[in-house]
């Protein structure tokens, strides 16, 4: 499997603050690139065959006491394998001491061994979803990233189609922008969630005005950082001649991102089409389709007894 996100240990004994034993400044420069974690029950017994080695190896309890019940000749076998260059690191848990030979082995090694007061169980629980988020798949979609009424909505669509003007309609009206023109996109487990680039952080871009400060111009409360994107909405230029659909249960499409597919909803613009509520509207329709309340299939449904019942009643007569 090829491995295209990393991390270094350096980033995540900072984040974590774990207490460094052994290993120097250019130690942390090792990659983590698995977001997992390996516990070593059958390593420590000296079976090394399918171990996935670009784990961070974790020593608990149960792993410690086993290690006192080894030979000193089969624990300097074992942690030679451990610590070889694919092991980002080891970190030991509920601050217990490092095994001498361990120590010794990783010293000659400048291999870069941790210690955290944490259970193993919470430990492996906190690395990995920091993991997950740091390893997880990323791209960048041109759009806006607002949240309307809490739901995460991704404004897409040609250039010129007034998406973050759009955006700024939206800000005056109460909802929170999270990324104007470039948004980036990472899928953390089967989530896609959506954040603004350092760079362009809290700014909105509009055409004959410039670069405006939403945070300044609206207050902190107007900026978010990060969003889970709940669906899509397309902005294309209107076409006269084009049967757009009124009723249909059928109403939202997809959008494949990062191997996930988001309900997509295409919008024609127009003159004199206030696109802003009908995002708003179309936000609570999806609020409600998710706790089962169809609108669209509901009328459907009016309109389908109604001509049953028409049936009947001009059989009867």
């Amino acid at each position: 499997m090829e491995y295209t996100n990393r991390c270094t240990m350096r980033k995540v004994r900072d984040y974590f603050k774990f207490e460094q034993l052994c290993g120097n400044n250019e130690a942390l420069d090792r990659w983590v690139v698995v977001p997992d974690l390996n516990r070593p029950g059958l390593e420590l017994s000296g079976f090394f065959e399918h171990t996935e080695p670009r784990r961070i190896v974790v020593l608990g309890d149960k792993e410690m006491a086993y290690i006192e019940t080894m030979s000193g000749e089969h624990q300097r076998y074992v942690f030679e394998k451990l610590t070889d260059g694919w092991t980002p690191s080891i970190i030991i848990t509920r601050s217990h001491e490092c095994p001498p030979i361990l120590m010794e082995v990783a010293v000659s090694k400048n291999f870069p061994i941790f210690r955290t007061t944490l259970k193993t169980y919470q430990l492996m629980v906190d690395v990995i979803s920091y993991l997950d988020e740091q390893l997880s798949e990323s791209d960048t979609i041109h759009g806006v990233l607002m949240s309307v009424y809490g739901k995460g909505v991704l404004i897409t669509g040609e250039s010129g189609m007034g998406k973050s003007e759009l955006g700024l309609e939206l800000i005056r009206k109460g909802h929170v922008l999270v990324a104007d023109d470039r948004v980036d996109v990472r899928r953390i487990h089967n989530t896609i969630y959506g954040s603004a680039p350092d760079l362009l952080k809290g700014y909105l871009e509009l055409r004959g005005i410039g670069i405006i400060d939403v945070g300044r111009m609206f207050g902190a409360s107007a900026l978010l950082d990060t969003m889970r994107i709940d669906f899509v909405v397309y902005l294309e230029k209107w076409q006269d001649g084009k049967a757009y659909k009124r009723v249909s249960i059928d109403t939202h499409f997809s959008m494949s991102v990062l191997g996930i597919d988001v309900p997509k909803m295409v919008f024609p613009v127009k003159e004199n089409r206030n696109i802003a509520v009908l995002i708003e509207a179309a936000v609570t329709d999806f609020t409600l389709k998710e706790k089962g309340i169809d609108a669209a299939k509901s009328f459907d449904d009016r309109v389908y007894n109604y001509i049953v019942s028409q049936n009947e009643q001009n059989g009867k007569e």
